[in-house]
């Protein structure tokens, strides 16, 4: 079953970044209406209904006698200009999400399709048949509603109900976090590399090595595995401990991964877009989709909050993730730091003279 979230968020990105607006020569030849008039059409009555309830106060034509309601409308209406500016600042701030690096297009499409009207993108104009209305209340909230040919029905926002959701932490838009950012982190904070290997910054430096404490030793010695390299040549490449480097960093992902628990909407996000797949950073990198999940996709509507299944099923993908795109570099075909032991070998000797260094260093 076809994901509308993902096909039409996709669609209207492609649709964004192929520039093809630009070559339409029907659409550059036709006097485009990009003025919603938000402010205009929400303010046109307010005069005439201030002016109204001061004459209702002055000619004691009240609705109860202490003309509460007047009182209060008008207050609501002395507070509507700033209410509206804080209300608007915080529904673009929140639609802005949608064109972030990483945005998940299981987001809901309307949010996608709304944040290219307010930033006037090419298509979604008032003269293609969209439209935004913004209401003054009784209730002294505010309403704004988008209409247009790509939503299944208007979108309505409530500056009350965002407040409230915001204020919660809690988005319209769910931020994918920076997995880069916070895996390179992690590698620094592990403590699995020496502090000479760590800048002033808290980042690795050009040329990173693990400690030498998770090298695996034999008889005292750096212990290594020899890789056939071709033409009978042959080479040897550090081995490491990889239950005790596991269990130096598990701590560390373990909180890490509880932090990003703590925040379920973006743990979705993180999990549809870098996590459920199991890609590489590059791929991620790569793929139009930003590696979306895909079939393996969790809903914003349907799997919140997380069942404890899915938050363990998280923390494994996350730790696969960063072992796979971050750590796995660092003892993956690395050469000695003796220079004689790094250097090319005969392969068939190589492997004779470490099947006989096993032997006496087990008798």
């Amino acid at each position: 079953m076809e994901n509308k979230n993902v096909s039409t968020n996709l669609l209207i990105k492609q649709m964004i970044q192929s520039d093809a607006m630009g070559y339409n020569l029907d659409y550059i030849s036709t006097s485009i209406n990009t003025d919603f008039k938000i402010l205009e059409k929400a303010y046109q009555n307010t005069g005439r209904e201030y002016a109204k309830l001061k004459m209702d106060i002055q000619q004691g034509s009240c609705i109860d006698e202490n003309c509460s309601f007047e009182y209060n409308r008008i207050k609501q209406l002395e507070n509507s200009p700033k209410l509206t500016l804080d209300f608007l600042g915080n529904v673009t701030s929140e639609l802005n999400a949608t064109e972030e690096p990483y945005f998940d297009p299981n987001n809901n499409f309307a949010y996608t399709v709304a944040n290219c009207m307010v930033t006037t993108k090419p298509g979604f104009s008032v003269t293609d048949g969209y439209n935004i209305y913004l209401e003054l209340l009784q209730n002294g909230t505010q309403q704004i509603t988008f209409t247009g040919p790509a939503f299944i029905k208007p979108l309505s926002i409530n500056s009350a109900a965002l407040s409230t959701l915001l204020e919660s932490g809690t988005s319209l838009v769910a931020d994918t976090p920076n997995i880069d950012q916070s895996m390179s982190e992690l590698l620094v904070e592990t403590g699995i590399f020496s502090p000479d290997m760590v800048s002033e910054d808290k980042k690795l430096s050009a040329g990173a090595k693990l400690s030498e404490e998770f090298i695996l030793k034999f008889n005292g010695q750096p212990d290594y595995e020899i890789i056939d390299i071709g033409e009978g040549k042959g080479r040897n490449i550090l081995r490491y401990d990889l239950d005790k480097i596991a269990k130096k960093v598990e701590p560390f992902i373990n909180a890490e991964v509880a932090g990003l628990l703590s925040a379920e909407q973006e743990a979705i996000a993180a999990w549809n877009v870098f996590l459920s797949k199991g890609t590489s950073v590059e791929e991620d990198d790569q793929m139009v989709q930003n590696a979306n999940a895909g079939s393996d996709s969790w809903s914003y509507t349907e799997d919140l909050p997380l069942m404890q299944d899915k938050k363990v099923l998280f923390a494994e993908k996350y730790k696969i993730y960063f072992f796979k795109n971050y750590l796995t570099q660092f003892i993956t075909n690395k050469l000695p730091s003796v220079e004689e032991d790094a250097a090319v070998f005969d392969l068939e000797e190589g492997r004779k003279a470490k099947a006989q260094q096993f032997v006496e260093g087990n008798q």
